[in-house]
């Protein structure tokens, strides 16, 4: 059946693919298991629900093919196993996927195929058959090579598994790994820090994504904070540690592309890039989000409703309203002009090379600086801001108060009239 859906975005500059974005979709593949839940964590996960991993595998395959039929087996650029833990599925689960997903979808040749893993999840022989199946990169949570801060964070692995998973992928015949670090850490120094990200330059990974811990309300790690069980982290220190590791990095050669993204050259998360370039994905499992040109959408949260409604009658027609209707979609927007418009500056400004001023032309049909100019010179001023005739990007210290450049400019496209709206 044809939806009428068309997953080319209309407007997007035809440059975006050769800055790392997508000339297809790119699809997420939420799996909600974890043998145990990061006392940090906020995202839709859960550890005890082992009993579902059949069914639930099940109804994600029926998902994958309810889509790939409903959007007339779309090209897909990239493809993202988050989670949750991916590796923590049964080696069998992710084949399965796998074989789902190219038979639906009209998978490019050299598309991204990414599978977020833990340490010591998967054994030499996985690794391989990942590989088999269509996965070609591997993001590994290493989060920090210091044993006593993995135990303060609940995490199963210690520093030396963390190390001998990422060489067991290198020697399985994985060329493109990610591994990520967490820092801002309660009672983390910076010399652990230094430490951390001194080994993992030494691997040489393709890629590497460091986050600063948040504090998630409603989390464990909050509850304890805010009784004093554990120390509220230092934002003061945390800054000292993302500027040792622009410095450390950049030295070693990585590109530093995104504000908590390094690379080696031409290395880019191709997946993430189209998000940060607002181009449109889809999302399937609970809690997935997706974008496609005329609306976004948001799943229903609970796996075990999940794997409920899909192993009853899908409704034929339009994708979105068929979900809608059985309520496994749990919220549906159209996207509008000021949307988009507000979204592209929230998300591409988190990128090093910022919003290029053709694109945005080309985009949107004005030029950037009649729509944000007072803006754009006042933080300039600040600071904050680069503005040249390429286009405008975070400064060095508009790094350290991205979210406040963000959110400016987010308020600001609220009062854009932009052409043919």
């Amino acid at each position: 059946m044809d939806s009428g859906i068309r997953v080319s975005p209309a407007g997007t500059p035809e440059s975006q693919t050769a800055t790392g974005g997508s000339s297809g979709l790119s699809l997420y593949v939420h799996i909600p298991f974890c043998e145990t839940k990061c006392h940090y964590c906020d995202f839709n996960t859960y550890a005890g629900i082992e009993a579902l991993i059949p069914g639930y595998l099940t109804a994600l395959e029926t998902e994958i093919r309810f889509w790939g039929r409903g959007l007339s087996r779309p090209k897909v650029s990239t493809v993202f196993f988050g989670g949750g833990t991916p590796s923590y599925v049964p080696i069998e689960g992710i084949e399965a996927i796998c074989a789902a997903i190219f038979e639906a979808f009209d998978v490019n040749d050299g598309a991204e195929v990414t599978l977020e893993s833990n340490p010591g999840d998967y054994s030499r022989r996985d690794l391989t058959r990942y590989i088999d199946a269509g996965i070609n990169r591997l993001s590994i949570g290493v989060q920090s090579l210091d044993d006593g801060l993995l135990k303060s964070l609940s995490r199963r692995h210690d520093a030396e598994t963390a190390i001998g998973a990422y060489r067991s992928a290198r020697e399985a015949g994985f060329e493109n790994i990610n591994l990520d670090l967490m820092f801002g850490l309660s009672d983390q120094t910076i010399e652990q820090w230094r430490y951390s990200v001194d080994r993992v330059i030494a691997l040489r990974p393709e890629h590497l994504s460091l986050y600063a811990l948040t504090l998630e309300p409603g989390t464990p790690l909050d509850a304890m904070v805010k009784s004093g069980e554990v120390a509220d982290p230092d934002p003061d220190l945390a800054a000292d540690m993302y500027l040792y590791a622009e410095s450390a990095l950049g030295d070693a050669g990585f590109d530093h592309y995104e504000i908590s993204n390094w690379s080696l050259p031409e290395r880019e998360s191709r997946h993430n890039l189209a998000y940060w370039l607002n181009a449109p994905y889809l999302g399937v499992g609970p809690g997935a989000h997706s974008y496609l040109p005329d609306r976004r959408f948001a799943a229903l949260r609970s796996p075990r409703r999940y794997v409920d409604l899909f192993g009853g009658v899908l409704p034929e027609g339009d994708p979105v309203d068929a979900l809608s209707s059985l309520r496994i979609l749990e919220s549906v927007e159209p996207v509008t002009a000021t949307m988009e418009l507000a979204d592209t500056m929230m998300m591409g400004m988190r990128l090093s090379r910022g919003i290029r001023a053709d694109e945005f032309r080309a985009r949107f049909g004005i030029d950037i600086s009649d729509v944000f100019g007072p803006l754009i010179d006042e933080l300039s001023g600040m600071g904050l801001l680069v503005s040249d005739e390429v286009g405008i990007r975070l400064s060095d210290n508009g790094h350290l108060l991205g979210n406040e450049v963000f959110e400016r400019f987010v308020t600001a496209s609220t009062e854009v009239n932009l052409p043919g709206n």
